[in-house]
């Protein structure tokens, strides 16, 4: 037996070992790929120290966790955002100071600077320049037109219907799928499933409930798509154009090639630096990903400045400018129509699909941050999945595109060049089988494992937000939940 377990174990360390070294060499191979196809422009790294950025990130996580969501200050510095507000960091700022009469967080550094995050409304919490003390725009106030939800059925309300569950459905392993999601060292704070619409399991941690904004961070990438898919739908562009961008219209401009649909894929080719990137060095300087949060800048000037890297369509890669032009053609757009631009989506899909609770920040001069900074309730996520499930159909009003789902859901082209069929339009693709679930699930991805999957084969949608310390072990949680609800939700029926 012992001679039996030891070549077992030498087995698996040489198919271990076999594994690293084909991961490595398709490293190699995409980063070669890219070097290849490389246009020789200069990078410039964002202004400013890097200190001074985690700051910014954490007054407005901050300012978030305790006047959107309602959390204490002390669970909040220890559990959520360490995204643009690393924990390590977190010890050389100090403790934020909490100003309640004025709904601001101000975060002191070492050198006596202040980083300042206010509570603007309904553009939720917005990190200051340094030395400033008022936003650069006028905040708008921004209330849905919707019935009161306590009296108004799922999913335009939140009663839901006092029937069973429906035939086919395996009770015992959808119970256990909810209980699986909620390791307690996972730090779930919410998890839905829906199977045709309607809301098969739920369930909430501590001082959460259904009308709670949670953070939500990159899931906002497929937010601004679908935005911009209703854009789409309503004749303002079309996906094949060259994008319109103001800063790109200079005769000779290389930019003004990119087309939406480049943009929406990520895979414009502008030249920044993003942790996601393959080849990224941390050691190097802060990158612009973050500082596209962190900045308290034009965000959308920013990305719309970076140079050219590679032809646009040829490298994908993971980068923020993308759903920020996302975001800017949005804007772009709405202020053409001559309609409110904060207001744009709650009137055009929010106020459609019963959406009453979702707070989308905005930088300093107004422009959305959904490139990763918003907070949402599960259920208003699990709305817009339905939309999705309903190829963007809505109580028989169309809101997008006639097969815009199957468009966001299809490997984009450069990322398939790349050998990585991962991403779509905005939307992360299960075509490797990273999460248990058919190959035709798709989702809406957050850093700390905040996740929306949409499984049309399944006729299902499921929602998961947790605190961000607990990512790690809440993801392998999520990850068994996900294999009993296939169990529990057969394809097909």
């Amino acid at each position: 037996m012992k001679t039996i377990t030891t070549t077992l174990l030498s087995i698996s360390l040489s198919l271990m070992s076999v594994l690293a070294q084909s991961q490595s060499d398709a490293l190699k191979a995409l980063i070669a790929r890219a070097k290849a196809l490389e246009i020789d422009t200069p990078y410039v790294p964002p202004p400013g120290d890097a200190l001074e950025h985690y700051a910014s990130g954490y007054a407005k996580i901050m300012c978030s966790a305790v006047f959107v969501t309602g959390l204490d200050p002390a669970f909040a510095s220890e559990n959520v955002g360490y995204f643009t507000a690393p924990y390590a960091e977190r010890a050389r700022l100090g403790t934020p100071r909490i100003d309640r009469d004025k709904r601001a967080v101000h975060v002191k550094m070492p050198d006596g600077t202040v980083r300042t995050a206010v509570h603007a409304g309904s553009q939720g919490c917005i990190t200051l320049p340094i030395g400033k003390t008022e936003l650069l725009f006028k905040p708008s106030v921004v209330r849905p037109n919707l019935p009161d939800p306590k009296v108004t059925p799922w999913p335009m309300g939140d009663v839901l219907p006092p029937t069973g569950l429906p035939a086919g459905i395996d009770k015992a392993k959808l119970q256990q799928a909810l209980d699986a999601a909620f390791d307690p060292v996972g730090m779930t704070a919410a998890f839905v499933v829906t199977y045709k619409g309607q809301i098969i399991g739920e369930r909430y941690g501590e001082n959460i409930t259904h009308n709670t904004p949670l953070e939500s961070w990159s899931m906002g990438k497929s937010l601004s798509g679908t935005l911009l898919g209703i854009l789409i739908h309503k004749g303002a562009y079309t996906l094949s154009q060259p994008a319109p961008i103001p800063e790109w219209q200079s005769p000779g401009d290389p930019r003004a090639k990119i087309t939406i649909a480049n943009i929406v894929h990520m895979s414009s080719g502008l030249r920044i630096i993003a942790p996601q990137d393959p080849d990224y060095d941390p050691k190097g300087p802060y990158p612009d990903h973050l500082y596209l949060y962190t900045g308290s800048v034009n965000s959308f000037h920013y990305a719309a400045t970076r140079p050219q890297q590679w032809p646009p369509g040829t490298v994908g890669r993971y980068r923020n400018t993308d759903p920020v032009l996302t975001n800017y053609l949005v804007r772009l757009a709405v202020e053409k129509r001559k309609e409110d631009y904060h207001a744009f989506p709650q009137r055009a899909l929010f106020d459609k699909i019963g959406v009453r609770n979702f707070v989308m920040d905005t930088d300093p001069y107004g422009n959305f941050l959904t490139q990763g900074y918003e907070l949402a309730p599960a259920r208003d996520w699990a709305r817009i999945a339905n939309l999705y499930l309903q190829d963007g159909v809505w109580n028989g009003e169309r809101i997008l595109p006639e097969g815009y789902a199957k468009f966001v859901s299809t490997v984009a082209p450069a990322w398939a060049a790349d050998k990585r069929p991962i991403y779509g339009g905005l939307f992360w693709i299960n075509a490797t089988g990273n999460y248990p679930g058919p190959r035709d699930m798709y989702m809406m991805n957050g850093v700390g494992t905040q996740r929306v999957f949409i499984a049309p084969s399944h006729q299902m949608a499921v929602v998961r937000l947790g605190h961000y310390k607990g990512a790690v072990a809440g993801d392998a949680a999520l990850k068994r939940a996900m294999g009993l609800l296939m169990e529990a939700v057969p394809a097909g029926q």
